[in-house]
């Protein structure tokens, strides 16, 4: 992919190679899709109660509600696995495009106070409007999402020297440590813990049919306008300045992509709870993969983010089939010791 500088008229044009591997992404894709839709049958197939390949297959395409079997696929598997999918695409991609926006190599909506901030829309619901519609969760995760992004961008822009990504870290670990604080304090004082719990942990067990189909349109929406706007997340990712000599309008082109990131965001925290580190994780693997150009870095980002939490989601299963092991804390395993290689990466790079 070339891409010509126009600092002014009378300077030449600079070619400028944006590295991709477009071959390696596609066959990431493609068999990054074949592996998803064995580790979804494999996950609707294995749990407390083994069921063959064969009957999960009769299961969706056939389904009789006369046998137990096909229920407990129909009921319960299913639709979990099926939001465990769309959740790990919808924060792999929404940590993906936070770091090209931000230029931030430790952007994620976990890291950034995202998922901190619906956490606490959520409590508010659990505390003063018991009985809310999932639609109505959704709508109010994405409003704590956009405070807690506000809050985060506004601080962290107002200090000397500008937004830098240092200063967009230490703001959202400052935020969303206060965001959580004010969650487990009304879990508390109005004894909705309980409720919260689930949202703490972090996983897809107990999804509805109502759940995925409400989620559906939006993560899909939200993935497709990722995608069609990729392009200017690669310009971006060289900075604004850079973009802005290619002539793009970067105001509005960064309200759409951090409207795209809040309801992704919200959208899987009022699904799943608060799951760290995948937005973290899967964009650096992914960059390591195909290179720099995000019109390959979105789609392959969404299929093994879904990956991820599918495997995740059924290793919480197996490890002790009596309870279930959150699926955040499965996936904080392998997030925190590469959040701390990050920073040790990022120190050296400075000094």
């Amino acid at each position: 992919m070339d891409i010509s500088s126009k600092k002014g008229s009378s300077e030449p044009q600079h070619p400028i190679q944006i590295k991709s591997r477009p071959w390696a992404a596609m066959s990431i894709i493609l068999i990054g899709l074949l592996a998803l839709l064995l580790g979804l049958m494999l996950s609707v197939s294995f749990g407390a109660k083994d069921i063959d390949l064969a009957t999960v297959w009769s299961a969706i395409f056939r389904f009789n509600p006369d046998l137990t079997e096909h229920q407990v696929i129909h009921a319960l598997r299913l639709p979990r696995v099926l939001a465990g999918a769309m959740v790990g695409a919808s924060l792999a991609v929404a940590g993906a495009m936070m770091q090209g926006m931000t230029r931030n190599p430790l952007a994620d909506s976990g890291l950034l106070g995202l998922n901190a901030g619906a956490g606490l829309a959520l409590a508010l619901c659990f505390a003063f409007f018991p009985g809310l519609p999932f639609l109505s969760l959704m709508l109010f995760s994405f409003l704590g999402a956009t405070l807690g992004g506000v809050l985060i961008f506004g601080i962290g822009s107002i200090s000397m020297g500008g937004l830098t990504p240092m200063r967009l870290t230490l703001a959202g670990a400052a935020i969303s440590a206060l965001l959580l604080a004010f969650s487990q304090g009304i879990a508390l004082h109005y004894r909705v813990g309980q409720s919260m719990t689930f949202w703490y942990a972090g996983g897809v067990a107990g999804t509805r049919w109502d759940q995925v189909e409400l989620m559906f349109p939006w993560i899909i929406g939200g993935l497709i306008g990722a995608m069609l706007l990729s392009r200017f997340i690669t310009l971006l990712s060289f900075g604004e300045e850079f973009a802005v000599g290619l002539g793009m309008r970067v105001l509005p082109i960064k309200i759409a992509l951090f409207f795209i990131v809040l309801m992704l965001a919200g959208i899987s925290v009022a699904v799943a709870g608060v799951i760290g580190f995948i937005g973290l994780l899967i964009p650096h693997l992914t960059r390591a993969l195909v290179g720099v150009d995000y019109r390959w870095i979105i789609p392959c980002s969404a299929v093994l983010g879904a990956l991820l939490v599918v495997a995740a989601d059924f290793g919480a299963r197996m490890i002790n089939m009596s309870f279930e092991t959150p699926v955040g804390a499965l996936i904080a395993l392998i997030g925190v010791p590469f959040f701390l290689y990050l920073v040790r990466k990022e120190r050296r790079e400075l000094t």
